[in-house]
């Protein structure tokens, strides 16, 4: 046992008192968070843990003495001999009120240091084997102690003076107090010191030691306080008067910023810097977005400058720098998902199954774009969704249509208002892998102006050489594009500019046939409708013959789009009356006879072969916008001088071609069995009819042709002859585009034999099955074997009239 002063409950820190009192060699324990306790000192303690508050109670009932002691892990919940200091303070419980929570609050006293020798944790509450430290007395009249003390009482009174949180009182008792031990507890009991530090101070037992280490502490809290004090100064100093609310903010975290803690964006900051670590950026993208959010860190958070720069970081790290989907590479599943989704086109699904071969056998192959051009309502843009489920991609599709602005590409830079980044960089944010498939929709339908030229931004986009470091000018930095497979569409080629359309594949998807119009509405378009428009599966069918004659009737398109419209409006029409009748409604059947009771009188004219053979009328073939169709060119002599007079809105090429056949006629008269006084005599009218719509092209060239030999010559042109083809002024027939389009319509017509230009041969290729068996071929590469088929001789057409 070892002996100590005593003194009376209630005496102020900084009192002398002289009696004696005894310390047991074992006592309760208090394991103690985030704080150190020194003798002399009075704190109040709230204790909530089991075993902490049946230690007071142990101590109340004896002799109301306790060990405060420090935890080195302040989460450790029930600490052991390894976990507590090996020095602390013996107090007295001086008050204990009971919370109506559990916890108490009890008011201690610390009485001495003392060495923790033991640490027994396994009963209900902690106690400790314990060797109290007598503190020897400092040496008197020595002036290192003098020195010191001064120091210490000077050095508070100075941090009091910077603005540290030490009460008017406390610094009267330290101006009194010579004993160093009790002034160097009494300094470092006020100085909110890091538990490590506090517990240094307490580990010393020697007051000359302990005071000269509070005296070390005490000089660099001066020196984070004088700093404190110039930051102040200088924040001062830069900011305006008018701006009180940023200058409180700047000092705030001027001062956050030098003492090393967090300031009001440290958790945002934070967030961001593990945001970019977790993406897996390349390096140059990383280091560019680590030295932006430095830069952000330095920021007042209030600024204009700083929400930029944040949106900039959401963008950055939410693109998917490392994220990619994993391909489908299973060649007949993607087969079988394509055959699924559209009905024909072959060439197209050819291509792309070629494509996922190439991918299945390369890791990383350098693909062309693929451009898919044709008349509206095809299904361009539903294949490209169609080929996304196949490979097992995401897919994402970009409007080009009306595009003028350059920045819509590439983006906008960071110093504008409103700034973001281009399409291609959202679309991959948006698609949430880098690797997507992006449908680039109406491509030929992109403009150009003063704010510069989209299409001239997509070479680069489009370009597999180049796409790998697509750089955006909102980002700053480059992007690879080289895993994003790209599509196109396009109604038409010409308006596409030559650079962007060298560096895509074209795949031609023409018209669809009625046989396959048919097909694709029963297997596709009316499932559909039925089941947009609220109808059970059995509630209406739909026989071949029905769907034929919408499609015959009602529709006159390349595409399906009016075709869907039209089976939507005959489903409607049901969904009313199964509305309207409820339990009394009986299944639907819709068939050619009662189809005119949904969709009314049939819209569509088809016009037809001719009736007979005529002098003057020729039955041309034409390409449109929406498919190809029949064109009669009409032809008449007139009283006149040799004019040629042509009327139908014609365009400029036509014009030409016109006036190409009729130098022809003129130079090869004699061959052609015309008669020279007709050519002086008679004016010659060219006319195609439906004059409200324009015609252009050289396409008609030996169809005018054939009118005006059968013209001047009187000789009548076979009735079931269509034809199309380029002429020459030497009389040579040159191909012509669009043969698909111009065979289904003359085949829609009803026409026998179809005259082609002898190169076109290779377009029946491709040709559907149907088509070739319904029509008969002339290849011709002059202009005289058109004549031959499809002219007859003036004889053999009086013996035709007479027979009729």
């Amino acid at each position: 046992m070892v002996e100590i002063e005593d003194f009376p409950i209630g005496l102020a820190e900084g009192d002398v008192v002289e009696p004696m009192m005894q310390i047991p060699s074992e006592l309760p324990a208090l394991p103690l968070r985030d704080i150190v306790i020194y003798p002399f000192m009075i704190v109040p303690l709230f204790v909530s843990r089991d075993k902490s508050i049946k230690a007071v109670e142990e101590a109340l009932k004896d002799n109301r003495m306790i060990v405060l002691v420090s935890q080195k892990d302040v989460n450790k919940e029930n600490p052991a001999q390894g976990d507590l200091y090996d020095v602390g303070t013996v107090a007295i419980i001086m008050r204990m009120l009971k919370l109506p929570d559990g916890r108490i609050r009890i008011l201690i006293q610390g009485l001495s240091r003392t060495i923790v020798d033991s640490v027994d944790a396994s009963g209900d509450y902690v106690k400790v084997g314990i060797t109290p430290i007598s503190e020897p007395l400092a040496p008197e009249g020595s002036l290192e102690v003098e020195a010191l003390v001064r120091n210490v009482r000077g050095s508070m009174e100075r941090a009091a003076s910077l603005g540290k949180n030490i009460s008017p009182e406390v610094l009267a008792i330290i101006a009194n107090l010579d004993d160093a031990g009790r002034l160097a507890d009494l300094s470092a009991s006020n100085l909110e010191l890091k538990v490590e530090d506090a517990q240094s101070v307490l580990d010393i037992s020697e007051p000359v030691k302990r005071l000269r280490k509070v005296n070390d502490l005490l000089s660099k809290e001066i020196d984070v306080l004088t700093v404190q004090a110039e930051i102040n100064t200088q924040a001062r100093a830069d900011i305006d008067r008018s701006q009180r609310e940023y200058f409180l903010r700047q000092q705030l975290k001027a001062i956050q910023s030098e003492l090393g803690d967090g300031n009001e964006l440290f958790e945002e900051i934070e967030a961001y810097r593990n945001n970019i670590l977790k993406v897996k950026m390349p390096a140059h993208a990383e280091e560019e977005a680590l030295r932006q959010l430095k830069k952000l860190e330095r920021m007042h958070p209030d600024t204009a400058e700083t929400a930029t720069l944040r949106n900039w970081l959401d963008i950055m790290t939410e693109l998917p720098w490392s994220n990619a989907s994993k391909d489908n590479l299973n060649l007949k599943k993607a087969e079988k998902i394509l055959n699924e989704d559209h009905y024909g086109l072959e060439r197209v699904k050819e291509r792309i199954i070629e494509a996922l071969a190439v991918r299945k056998l390369m890791e990383k192959p350098k693909g062309s774009i693929l451009c898919l051009v044709g008349p509206p309502g095809v299904g361009k843009t539903s294949l490209g969704r169609s080929v996304a489920r196949a490979l097992n991609r995401k897919f994402v599709r970009l409007s080009l249509g009306g595009l003028h602005d350059e920045a819509e590409i590439r983006g906008h830079r960071r110093t504008y208002v409103g700034a973001m980044p281009g399409r291609i960089i959202q679309a991959i944010q948006q698609a949430e892998t880098n690797n997507p498939l992006i449908m680039l929709d109406e491509i030929d339908k992109v403009g150009a102006d003063f704010r510069g030229d989209p299409s001239s931004a997509l070479l680069e986009v489009l370009d597999p050489e180049q796409n790998s470091s697509f750089r955006d000018n909102y980002l700053g930095i480059t992007f690879d594009l080289s895993n994003v497979m790209f599509m196109t569409t396009a109604n038409v080629l010409d308006t596409i500019q030559p650079a962007l359309r060298d560096r895509m594949e074209i795949i031609s998807l023409s018209g669809y046939t009625e046989e396959e119009k048919s097909e694709i509405a029963r297997r596709h378009l009316v499932p559909k409708q039925i089941e947009e428009n609220g109808l059970a599966k059995d509630d209406v069918k739909f026989d071949r013959k029905a769907i034929t004659k919408i499609v015959s009737e009602y529709t006159q398109e390349a595409g399906l789009r009016q075709l869907e419209r039209e089976i939507g409006k005959v489903s409607r029409k049901v969904a009313r009356k199964k509305a309207e009748l409820e339990a009394d409604f009986q299944p639907v059947k819709i068939s050619a006879d009662n189809l005119k009771e949904y969709l009314r009188t049939p819209k569509i004219f088809t016009e037809g072969a001719l009736k007979k053979d005529q002098i003057g009328i020729v039955t041309g073939l034409a390409w449109t916008a929406v498919g190809g169709d029949i064109l009669f060119i009409e032809a008449l002599k007139t009283k006149g001088k040799g004019k040629l007079m042509l009327t139908g809105q014609l365009g400029e090429v036509m014009q030409e071609s016109a006036q190409a056949a009729f130098s022809y006629a003129k130079a090869r008269s004699a061959e052609l069995g015309i008669d020279e006084s007709v050519l002086e005599n008679f004016d010659i009218h060219i006319h195609l009819p439906e004059g409200a719509i324009p015609k252009d092209g050289p396409s008609a060239g030996i169809t005018m042709a054939t009118a005006l030999v059968s013209v001047l010559a009187q000789r009548p042109v076979r009735k079931d002859v269509a034809m199309t083809g380029e002429i020459t002024l030497r009389g040579n027939v040159l191909p012509v585009g669009g043969v698909k389009e111009k065979l289904l319509a003359a085949r829609r017509a009803k026409m026998k034999t179809v005259i082609l230009p002898a190169p076109n041969r290779r377009d029946l290729e491709d040709m559907p099955r149907e088509v070739l068996e319904d029509l008969n071929f002339i290849f011709v590469e002059n202009v005289l074997e058109v004549f031959e088929n499809a002219l007859l001789e003036p004889k053999a057409a009086a013996k035709a009239a007479r027979k009729t």
